[in-house]
């Protein structure tokens, strides 16, 4: 053997017994960041909202992180202006599956990446549906719909456009988001004042891993369970699937996905993809080899990190 092919055959050896690349995960947040704390609110609802005779506080363990929210009774918005605005806003929608809102890597940290591009960001703090709430499966869309609402009615005190705003949504958030992007015109909520009269669409959705089926083996089984319950029947399975709702009314949607996810498989947008497709909606979809769940807006040095820049130039696109 020539010294090339030795080489080539150690190079071949090496490889075959080299393990996964180890990406570079920071510690994530544990507590609140001063950029959330700081942040000017807009409470979603004039007073109670739907369904609070169930409500009931839960106790939350010493050492949960306080980053992960828990017990919401008043939903709302914490809005990250920035310097240059664009005139589009953007409604992110953290993750948790369904039993917490993650508003560190999946609520900061979107809002100043978008921030720094010129939009306007209003994060979404909503209700569990496993918190008591009356109509669990509706509740977090009731507060999706009213965001989209208020957010609307306020766009000329923002100076956004009201027809350019779009949804971003993380994990469970990017099923809320998904299911926003599809079900807008769902009656979940009677209305409470003029912002109600407004729609509900999105310009857009943005989803970031999202659980989109809650249909089985490809769901995620506490988002599911803590949306629909126990037993949910298959029509309930169904109508919070959002890759079987999706119609000519349905938004455009950009999706990004690591395929070696193991908490939310690459299914879920890979068959939101083809139903889009199938539509002739307007679909963009990045697969990443890796990433893992959960990764927020990527981490440094990898692939990973550069979905932020492209979702907002598909924005800039749409727009």
């Amino acid at each position: 053997m020539t010294g090339g092919g030795a080489l080539l055959l150690a190079q071949a050896s090496a490889e075959e017994h080299r393990g996964p690349v180890e990406l570079p995960h920071p510690a994530p947040a544990r507590t609140l960041p001063s950029a959330w704390t700081t942040a000017s609110r807009i409470e979603l609802w004039p007073g109670e909202p739907p369904g609070r005779a169930g409500f009931a506080a839960k106790p939350v363990p010493a050492d949960a992180p306080a980053v992960f929210l828990r017990n919401v009774a008043r939903p709302d918005l914490h809005v990250f202006l920035p310097t240059q605005p664009n005139g589009h806003a953007v409604l992110v929608v953290p993750g948790g599956s369904y039993f917490f809102v993650s508003v560190a890597n999946e609520g900061v940290d979107p809002a100043l990446r978008l921030t720094a591009r010129g939009f306007t960001v209003f994060v979404l703090t909503y209700r569990l549906p496993g918190e008591g709430w009356e109509r669990r499966s509706d509740v977090p869309l009731q507060d999706a719909q009213r965001a989209m609402r208020v957010i609307r009615s306020q766009a000329s005190h923002f100076k956004i456009d009201p027809e350019r705003v779009s949804v971003l949504g993380f994990s469970a958030g990017g099923h809320l988001a998904a299911t926003l992007a599809t079900r807008h015109m769902e009656q979940t909520y009677a209305g409470v004042d003029g912002a109600d009269q407004l729609g509900a669409r999105p310009f857009a959705a943005g989803l970031a891993y999202p659980v989109v089926t809650m249909r089985s083996p490809w769901t995620h089984e506490l988002s599911r369970k803590d949306l629909l319950g126990d037993a949910p029947t298959d029509a309930q399975i169904e109508h919070r699937s959002a890759e079987l709702q999706v119609s000519d009314a349905t938004s455009p949607v950009f999706t990004v996905h690591a395929m070696d996810d193991k908490a939310v498989p690459v299914e879920n947008s890979l068959r939101l993809m083809d139903a889009m497709r199938q539509a002739r909606r307007p679909v963009e979809a990045h697969l990443l080899q890796e990433g893992g769940h959960a990764f927020g807006v990527g981490y440094p040095n990898t692939s990973s990190a550069l979905w932020p820049e492209s979702f907002c130039a598909w924005l800039e696109r749409l727009g």
